[in-house]
């Protein structure tokens, strides 16, 4: 279940004044996404803009992925909050919603301390039956869940995975020591680290560049699992282009607005106050679209 690439998906928005959720778009991504072979499907991912939404509506947006996909794949549902009690009750919420799974980021704008991180977690592991994966990503939360709370953690019955966004393959290197049989899965999130990762000893990728350049990161994870290195280098050096590109905007406002360029969805821009892209900016990203022949 923790293998292979997992998609992040973007939340699709109508450009109207509410900035409301498009679900055509939603289903029209993840058709996509499957026809192109991904192992999974994540819905409020930071990709997901998770942080600008609602409670009320990362329940529905959730529902209407989980309905789509209709086990086609499994549907990790992003439930992370600042506080364990909200964190409990999304996820209590998504589980009875049929998720497959829970992505459980840590809490962030404070600084938990080891203790704290480690009862968060038991505290909202113990408050369901489904699987959940743990989602370290220090740059953006400003604190790391160390090697010990991981050791701890994995005696949990359903915890049972991590997300590493650190792009610290030493940070890496510890969680993959800690967990080794204790079938915990450790997943790479920083997607210019796949190979060097999945050399380490990852089971799969949670990539957000999958989302658009779905055939390269599905062959990528391919050629690694045939230990065609050769390809595997090539395929891992092709995300540079995008991710060159990812860098003109605030995340996820090109990342989406090339959804939007290659026609694979029309996804809609950023939440306010992440800014919609330029026609300058635009320039740039069609020319990256044609590296990946996304476009004419």
């Amino acid at each position: 279940m923790f293998e292979g690439i997992i998609t992040p998906i973007v939340t699709p928005f109508y450009r109207d004044a509410a900035e409301t959720i498009n679900y055509e778009a939603m289903e029209n991504l993840v058709d996509h996404l499957i026809e192109k072979g991904v192992s999974g499907i994540f819905p409020l991912g930071s990709n997901g803009e998770f942080h600008v939404l609602n409670s009320e509506e990362k329940m529905a947006f959730s529902k209407a992925v989980i309905d789509h996909v209709a086990k086609r794949v499994p549907v990790y549902v992003g439930t992370g909050a600042c506080s364990t009690k909200e964190t409990i009750e999304l996820s209590q919420k998504a589980e009875s919603l049929g998720a497959d799974a829970l992505s459980v980021i840590t809490p962030y704008f404070i600084t938990p301390s080891d203790e704290e991180i480690l009862q968060h977690y038991q505290k909202v592991a113990n408050s369901v039956k489904i699987p959940i994966i743990l989602y370290n990503i220090p740059k953006n939360t400003g604190c790391n869940i160390s090697k010990a709370v991981l050791k701890e953690l994995a005696k949990l019955p359903n915890v049972l995975g991590i997300k590493d966004s650190s792009g610290d393959l030493d940070n890496l290197k510890g969680y993959l020591e800690v967990t080794d049989g204790t079938g915990v899965k450790v997943l790479i999130g920083s997607d210019s680290k796949i190979l060097d990762g999945y050399k380490l000893g990852a089971s799969g990728a949670i990539a957000g560049t999958s989302n658009l350049i779905t055939e390269t990161i599905v062959h990528l994870d391919q050629a690694i699992r045939k230990k065609d290195w050769e390809l595997a280098e090539t395929l891992q050096n092709d995300i540079e282009a995008l991710r060159g590109a990812l860098k003109l905007g605030t995340v996820p406002s090109i990342l989406k607005r090339s959804l939007e360029l290659a026609q694979i969805a029309e996804v809609g821009p950023a939440r306010r106050p992440v800014k919609e892209t330029t026609t300058s900016v635009d320039n740039k990203i069609l020319t990256m679209l044609k590296y990946y022949n996304l476009t004419n």
